[in-house]
């Protein structure tokens, strides 16, 4: 059965929004980090805000280690109740029942990855699909963001590797208890 990991950026005090005012993509630890976690992946769940957000950066981005291409080409499963397909970007709308879905997926693949933690992790979560949970906490605390991170329920987690990088982003790899 293979493992889903839920991975997303987020400031000091939660938030998940206004990026451009901390998230800084060229820092090696961050770029280290997506590199170990996208190159060993065999597919992406997103829901529809990322999807919609990642087809019109990726296909643009080029970089010397390959990240872009490699995540151009791997398979994307988007979960969302108002988009209709086909849908470009080497992705496919997942009908029906999200987590009947999510369990063919692990039988289908490896490591999957799902980038942020909305409405669709949340899901994940609660219903028990989710091996890893790798957090990058930002230095940084926007204050007023209207995206934080929720779930349906409370969750336990088990800590497996924390990481701390010169820009003082902590990296930190958990598993649900």
């Amino acid at each position: 059965m293979g493992k889903v990991t839920i991975s997303f950026e987020m400031t000091l005090d939660g938030a998940f929004d206004q990026m451009e005012q901390w998230f800084d993509p060229e820092d090696p630890g961050v770029q280290r980090a997506s590199d170990e976690l996208v190159f060993g992946a065999d597919a992406v769940l997103i829901g529809r805000n990322a999807y919609e957000f990642f087809r019109e950066y990726w296909p643009a981005q080029t970089d010397d280690r390959g990240f872009a291409a490699h995540y151009n080409a791997l398979p994307k499963y988007v979960a969302s109740r108002t988009l209709t397909g086909p849908l470009d970007w080497n992705a496919t709308l997942i009908e029906g029942d999200v987590v009947e879905a999510v369990r063919r997926l692990r039988d289908q693949y490896e490591s999957i990855v799902s980038h942020g933690y909305g409405e669709l992790a949340a899901v994940l979560v609660d219903a028990g699909l989710v091996d890893e949970v790798h957090a990058g906490i930002h230095p940084f605390m926007v204050g007023n963001a209207e995206d934080r991170l929720r779930t349906p329920h409370p969750v336990g987690l088990h800590l497996l590797g924390v990481e701390t990088y010169e820009s003082g982003i902590i990296a930190a790899r958990y598993r649900p208890a």
